[in-house]
């Protein structure tokens, strides 16, 4: 090898310059360094999302040795294990099926059928049923009793062939379906097997063919609404290719025609089983001669298809009633235009991007300010079809296919009014009527009693007819006879008067009470009863109607005032009574698009600067020593003062933390024994969408619930849905929701009662009051107006109407809740450990994301503050809907008091937590979510003096644990850098090869 060869042989051996070395390391250290860091402050950041994947640790309460005897089980399960609660639970669901399902029609006593009867089941949702709705309101019904199971539990026998047709069909092509507010992603398909897919089968109908049973189903879902016009929706691209001009997603199609004369042809007795928790249009069903029976089954849940078996082989006798009235054509129903996609020409709503930034932050979001018009007033419903036809506006006999409250049975029952009790104007109404079942088989009957008020032309709007009480008798045996009492106040009687007196007012005139079977029939054999009222009756502050806690009066001005009565330009015309011809609602006009400058200012995002500089109150103490903890609270009264010096101990960190990170929980705060609570969806039963865990029985939808008319069915669902909440550790529940059927079309009118107030409140109360005693809260939902999915969250929807209907219809539910929902609390009383007990009301409200005219629901004080507390006296805590929203701004929220925050930190922050009206917020808002929380089965084997230990989560650990390893790691690298470059500096000790290769070239 010559000179030069082994000269580069040498240096290709020789070390790296030190620049070079710290070229490749330092980019790499530097690298990890971030990845790390980043992944903590992610981790930090990020925690409450991250806690409720994979948990947040525990907190261990340990009771003092003096109290380790004391009795601290405040509630307990009437069930050993959750297997048998899943067992009672699905009975249960029966059992409501059986009892709400409702015969619609059943001509010539086509049912029952014969025991045993074999059955041809038809049409797509006998093989693929509607069990609920999508979004939080939906449940897992993996293993729910299918239609047919259901009819074959109760003993008939099922032409396979042709459903296994029906089951194949369906399982290749999806019907229609809600996406959660993705509406270029929903499909509104109505998903019927062409007729020509039974062809293949129609010879196995001859062996099955003592009756078919046809299934008509829809769908509904959260984020979205049923299509008014199958040609005109959000994606053209998902137009079902059956639909027709001027075709609505609730009337029958083609495919669904044919089927039905296909059946006709084919059997000669033929059922129709409607699997729908809306209304569809069933006129020409109702008047086919070919149809001989019309059930209407709702959404059954887990098992309540066992009820429908029930029901058609005459084990039960059906005694459901309809908790809607079923119109013959919604296209003519006052709703109908002014529901759908509105939205305001001149306004661009604009919000701080980030929830991290404050109100006042130049970084914001522009987006559309969306609308809708409740330009019919009062008159929805059977309200308004009653009326319309006593006012000769419309043909009853033509416009209704199904009263409000009706229901067939397969007896006959007689009603006489066995006395009455007339209370002056400050007392109550209480009619006896005995129902005697005059028919050959037992059964149950459903009492109803509406109001007649007297109308004064122009006057206060008043509907025909309106309920005020309802009663369920129990089994009544051929030729018995039961006597039920329904009573209300007379005060209940009264209408609101928003123009003038500005409060309810029990109009002078003669009213009547009538006991009617449905919303349009006085029972035979009674009479209405006589009221009258001398003089009227003004329920201002000098006479407040007995259940309020202050006067009712008028609150949304702001709201009303949008409305005229005289036809002025740019309002909106109001539906009247006095001339339904010439007010009768329709589209918005063109000027309605243009929003005036009090509806822009409404849309403006909340400033959280100036709220504070009007704030003239002191700054709250925090962070101040107590030996108090939350279970010393448990029993004391709002107003205690211990709780002013435990609110005093808490810091502004440890209040906000829980504020902000709402998501169905509320946060433990250690320092004051606070235990973390879980709070689950939904209306048909317990749901998660982050912890499968809790995911529970799936009751049915609250349409079959509500058609039960049964509130002890109520009582009892909520018992049971407490026994599951004792063994899955539940504590609150997103749940019952109360919003109105204001239009069939409404996408989650599944997840609600009826379209009339007061079956929604009795039923919430009833199901409400069952929980309770197991110790649980409700979060009653969406409070209030959330009538619409449509642009739900499309910066909040401007919802107009009249204060009238505001508080008639849309908050009635709720207030009745509120007045009547009680939980009763046991709690020690000493030292000694004296167990004694006291009652609370409603635990929980969850506000809505639309809003109450122009401003957010969650930040109304009139909704939130004024109306809920002082004059309902709400004590408890309210938690917005899903705030991933710029337009929800927390600050606005607990300003209006609404208290916690339903989503992850670090989604949503405050943008002042400094100022003495911030922190004063902060305050009352823990204070209400700690009253609440104290009271309930949280606290539950806890005594006074109890300590507590805190272990995070294993996730925490393995944080830690990779930190430390990294850093090490980290840290190794680093030393074994600095060394090799510190020698290489020095000239340390030289490689045989460097000698040798310094030898050559010298």
């Amino acid at each position: 090898m010559n000179a030069r060869a082994r000269q580069d042989k040498a240096a290709a051996k020789a070390p790296m310059s030190n620049r070079k070395y710290l070229s490749i390391w330092i980019p790499i250290i530097a690298l990890v360094t971030v990845i790390a860091v980043v992944a903590n402050m992610a981790l930090v950041v990020a925690g409450g999302w991250v806690a409720s994947q994979l948990g947040s640790g525990t907190y261990t309460f340990t009771n003092s040795e003096e109290s380790a005897e004391w009795d601290t089980s405040y509630y307990e399960s009437d069930y050993a294990d959750m297997d048998a609660v899943d067992v009672a639970a699905r009975e249960l669901v029966a059992d409501i099926g059986a009892e709400g399902i409702v015969l619609a029609k059943n001509e010539s006593e086509a049912l029952p059928l014969d025991g045993g009867a074999a059955l041809t089941m038809l049409g797509r949702a006998a093989a693929d049923p509607v069990y609920g709705g999508s979004g939080s309101g939906s449940v897992d019904t993996n293993t729910a009793v299918d239609a047919r199971t259901g009819l074959e539990n109760a003993g008939f026998t099922i032409n396979d062939e042709a459903y296994a047709a029906i089951d194949e069909y369906a399982a290749e092509n999806r019907r229609g379906h809600i996406e959660m507010d993705l509406p270029m992603s929903s499909t509104f398909t109505i998903g019927e097997m062409p007729i020509d897919g039974y062809e293949s089968v129609s010879s196995s109908f001859a062996q099955y063919d003592d009756a078919a049973v046809v299934f008509i189903g829809r769908p509904g879902g959260e984020g979205g609404d049923l299509a008014q016009d199958l040609l005109d929706i959000p994606n053209p691209d998902n137009v079902d290719p059956r639909a027709e001009e001027g075709q609505h997603q609730l009337e029958l199609n083609q495919d669904e025609k044919d089927l039905l004369a296909l059946a006709k042809d084919s059997f000669e007795t033929v059922v129709v089983v409607v699997n729908a928790s809306t209304t569809l249009e069933l006129g020409d069903l109702q008047s086919d001669a070919g149809i001989d029976a019309i059930l209407l089954a709702g959404s059954p849940g887990a098992s309540a298809f066992n009820g429908l078996g029930r029901i058609l082989s005459g084990d039960v006798n059906p005694s459901g009633h309809t908790v809607d009235l079923w119109a013959s054509d919604f296209t003519a129903d006052p709703t109908f235009a002014n529901f759908g996609e509105f939205v305001y020409d001149n306004v661009e709503a604009s919000y701080p991007v980030s929830a991290t930034e404050s109100a006042t932050s130049n970084a914001t979001v522009t987006s559309d300010a969306p609308f809708v018009n409740y330009a019919e007033g009062i008159y929805i419903g059977y309200r308004y079809y009653e009326t319309a036809a006593v006012e000769g506006f419309v043909d009853y006999d033509e416009a209704v296919v199904y009263p409000f409250g009706y229901g067939l049975s397969y007896t006959d029952f007689a009603w006489e009014i066995a006395g009455s009790e007339l209370g002056d104007t400050d007392g109550e109404i209480s009619v006896d009527v005995t129902v005697t079942n005059t028919g050959d088989v037992a059964g149950k009957d459903v009492v109803q009693v509406y109001v007649n008020a007297p109308y004064y032309d122009g006057g206060i709007e008043k509907a025909e007819v309106v309920l005020t009480d309802f009663v369920k008798t129990g089994v009544i045996e051929p030729g018995a006879s039961e006597t039920v009492t329904v009573s209300f106040a007379v005060e209940d009687m009264a209408s609101y008067d928003y123009q003038d007196a500005r409060a309810y007012v029990l109009e002078q005139g003669d009213y009547e009470i009538r006991v009617q079977s449905d919303s349009h029939t006085i029972a035979a054999g009674t009479e209405p009863i006589g009221y009258t009222v001398d003089e009227t009756v003004v329920y201002d502050e000098s006479q407040p109607r007995a259940t309020d806690e202050i006067a009712a009066t008028n609150q949304f001005d702001d709201v009303s005032a949008e409305f005229s009565t005289e036809g002025e330009e740019g309002k909106i015309p109001v539906m009247s009574r006095a001339d339904f011809a010439g007010t009768f609602p329709t589209a918005p006009t063109a000027d309605l698009f243009v929003a005036d400058e009090a509806i822009i200012d409404g849309f403006e995002a909340w400033d959280v600067d100036a709220a504070a500089e009007a704030f003239d109150g002191e700054m709250p103490t925090t962070g101040a020593k107590s030996e108090l903890s939350l279970i010393d609270m448990r029993g004391l009264a709002k107003d205690d003062p211990k709780w002013e010096e435990l609110l005093d101990s808490l810091t502004v960190g440890e209040m906000t933390d829980m504020l902000l990170n709402g998501a169905y929980q509320t946060a433990a705060i250690g320092s004051i024994g606070k235990p973390q609570t879980l709070e689950p969806d939904g209306p048909a039963g317990f749901s998660s969408f982050i912890n499968s865990a809790i995911n529970g029985v799936a009751y049915p939808s609250e349409v079959l619930i509500a058609q039960t008319w049964n509130v002890d069915l109520g009582a009892a669902m909520g018992e049971m849905l407490g026994n599951e909440a004792l063994h899955k550790g539940i504590n609150g529940w997103y749940a019952p929701a109360v919003n109105l059927h204001r239009s069939p079309f409404g996408g989650r009118n599944f997840e609600y009662y009826s379209e009339d107030p007061v079956l929604s409140g009795q039923m919430l109360t009833a199901v409400a009051n069952g929980v309770a005693t197991k110790g649980v809260y409700t979060m009653v939902k969406h409070y209030a107006m959330n009538e619409q999915e449509t642009n739900r969250v499309n910066n909040g929807i401007a919802t107009w109407a009249t204060e009238q209907a505001i508080r008639e219809l849309y908050l009635k539910p709720f207030e009745m809740g509120v007045k009547n929902i009680t939980m009763d609390v046991q709690y020690l009383a000493d030292d000694d450990g004296t167990v004694a007990e006291t009652t609370i009301g409603a635990g929980g409200m969850m506000s809505s994301f639309n809003r109450v005219g122009a401003t957010w629901a969650g930040g109304s004080v009139a909704l939130m503050d004024t109306v809920l507390r002082d004059e309902w006296g709400f004590e408890g805590f309210t938690i917005s809907d899903f705030n991933l929203y710029p337009y929800m701004n927390p600050n606005e929220g607990i300003h209006a008091g609404t208290d916690l925050t339903l989503t992850f930190q670090p989604s949503k922050s405050f943008g002042d937590t400094s100022s003495a009206k911030a922190v004063t917020d902060i305050r009352d808002s823990t204070h209400d979510i700690l009253y609440t929380v104290a009271n309930s089965n949280a606290m539950d084997g806890l005594a006074p003096g109890a300590t507590v230990d805190y272990t995070p989560p294993t996730w925490v650990y393995v944080q830690i644990i990779a930190t430390v390893v990294v850093g090490l790691a980290l840290l190794g690298v680093i030393v074994m850098v600095i060394r090799r470059v510190r020698r290489h500096r020095s000239g340390g000790p030289a490689t045989a090869g460097q000698k040798k290769a310094a030898g050559s070239a010298v």
